[in-house]
């Protein structure tokens, strides 16, 4: 009788050690059991048309920016309510990856958006998000999950050393604290290591037939320290351009009314583009 006590116990004690890893409101779980019927009737073949498929049940969501910071420690957030262009990207990742292995559950959706989250798809504080998205890029890929196919397009790599967010200490509250500070300074060394691939606009506009429905776009950025300041999914639309699925700063997750190549002319700083293309 007492180990059978004992055993619930430690099941108890588990779950709720489990609970503290992430922060989900009862909306957001509902959203998310929401979401995960919508994509169960999902019949298109290709990863990245499932991926369109998906992006698309988040139209006329609200932008909210920094969903992701200023929590006492860090936790994997789940927010459906409200998404930046980065976690829009992550979340629909997340869907596509638990669609693909058939787990329709809360759980599999968690440990899928951590999968694409953090570093080696573990979360070990701030410092193990994956901020910068050439990093982003780098990991996931590692796992198999992108493949950065930016040369192939007519990329060309440039150095750039990587140190926006050490440098801007003030514009994330996490980095306050001493010990992440120095290690998020000790990972921009690390990633500025490798050059960055883009492929300019010009060459855009000559190869956007390459492109594909679902590829992942990263705008890249002549702002110092920074590699990149927007993402969303390609999608071709009926006109047979290239536009961009995204969630977009002016309001909400849409459709560029523009082309790509076209949008990308409006954007300030912007040196190009970088492109994923998801292989799962």
């Amino acid at each position: 009788m007492k180990s059978i006590i004992l055993s619930s116990f430690a099941l108890i004690f588990s779950w709720c050690c489990s609970a503290q890893d992430y922060s989900c409101s009862p909306e957001n779980r509902e959203a998310v059991a929401s979401k995960i019927e919508e994509i169960r009737g999902i019949r298109e073949s290709s990863a990245g048309e499932q991926l369109i498929t998906i992006g698309k049940a988040f139209l006329g969501t609200p932008y909210v920016a920094k969903t992701l910071e200023g929590n006492p420690s860090e936790t994997l957030v789940i927010d459906l309510q409200g998404l930046d262009c980065t976690t829009f990207v992550e979340n629909v990742l997340a869907f596509g990856l638990i669609r693909r292995e058939g787990d329709l559950t809360f759980d599999a959706f968690l440990r899928a958006l951590e999968k694409v989250r953090y570093r080696e798809g573990i979360l070990q504080g701030y410092s193990s998000r994956l901020h910068y998205f050439t990093e982003w890029l780098d990991d996931n890929e590692e796992k198999e999950l992108v493949m950065n196919i930016t040369s192939r397009l007519g990329g060309i790599e440039v150095p750039k050393e990587l140190h926006f967010m050490s440098r801007h200490r003030d514009l994330y509250p996490a980095l306050s604290k001493e010990n992440t500070y120095e290690d998020m300074i000790q990972i921009e060394k690390k990633i500025s290591k490798n050059p960055i691939c883009v492929l300019p606009l010009d060459t855009l506009a000559e190869n956007e037939n390459m492109l594909e429905s679902g590829d992942i776009i990263a705008l890249a950025t002549s702002i110092e320290g920074l590699d990149v300041t927007h993402t969303g999914f390609a999608i071709r639309m009926p006109d047979n351009r290239i536009h961009l699925l995204h969630a977009s700063a002016t309001g909400k997750v849409e459709i560029s009314e523009l082309p790509l190549v076209d949008y990308l002319k409006k954007i300030r700083n912007n040196t190009g583009i970088i492109v994923a293309r998801p292989v799962f």
